[in-house]
């Protein structure tokens, strides 16, 4: 299956943070995305492995995913390494996206900067034909490609984008995406520890960023990415 779109991100839940809402928009343009976990998120103070399986599942469903697969890398541990940056060449090279979004360049959790450079990484990779591949079960060689754009969503850290998606209409189904992981978020009745994403704040912290970047660009609400090279537009009119 041909992907317009590839989104990676190192646990499960870092997909709907970061771009939950342009993923539900660009379904809702007709545009088929998937969704790719780098880890389990096994290292989670709340939940489990499993518990977070059941939760990127549902969470999928709810935004219309074409695919989501795990590379079960190891959660805090993953490395930018030949190894690593093969398995995603296949995934790449599998489903040929002409994007992928992405993890941010830099963050609190370690594994988001580790994974933002290795999926960039991998995609420059992916483009060389001296690199051979062959997908899981497969006995077929895989034909190099290199996505058009990777562009790097915004997570914990309130980094400057080079650019605002125009998001206004689908907030609601991002927050929806993200309250299907019921072990990692805000739950009053919840007996576990706290974390730096569980409490109310945090939730909020998502909205008030999409309505401050809407407010910036003259739109209800937005998301942002940063970008590795200059963008290209036809004209000055394809600017909002």
């Amino acid at each position: 299956m041909k992907l317009d779109i590839l989104v990676f991100g190192a646990h499960p839940d870092d997909a709907e943070l970061g771009a939950g809402a342009t993923i539900a928009k660009e379904i809702a343009n007709g545009k088929k995305v998937g969704i790719i976990d780098l880890t389990r998120g096994e290292l989670g103070t709340r939940g489990s492995a499993e518990i977070r399986d059941r939760e990127a599942a549902k969470a999928a469903e709810i935004l219309g995913v074409a695919i989501r697969e795990n590379m079960e890398f190891a959660d805090g541990f993953f490395v930018n390494d030949k190894a690593h940056q093969l398995a995603i060449i296949r995934m790449i090279r599998k489903y040929q996206p002409e994007i992928v979004l992405c993890n941010a360049i830099d963050d609190r959790h370690i594994d988001h900067a580790k994974g933002s450079k290795l999926v960039s990484d991998a995609c420059f990779l992916s483009g060389l034909i001296k690199i051979n591949t062959k997908a899981e079960g497969d006995d077929i060689w895989q034909a190099p490609w290199r996505p058009k754009q990777v562009y790097h969503f915004i997570q914990w850290k309130n980094l400057k984008p080079d650019f605002a998606v125009d998001v206004s209409g689908f907030i609601e189904k991002k927050n929806e995406a993200i309250l299907a992981y019921g072990s990692q978020f805000h739950d009053p009745k919840s007996k576990d520890p706290e974390t730096p994403i569980s409490s109310k704040n945090f939730l909020d912290s998502v909205n008030y960023r999409a309505r401050d970047l809407g407010r910036l660009i003259g739109v209800e609400h937005a998301e942002g990415f940063t970008v590795e090279r200059p963008l290209a537009v036809r004209d000055l009119h394809a600017l909002i």
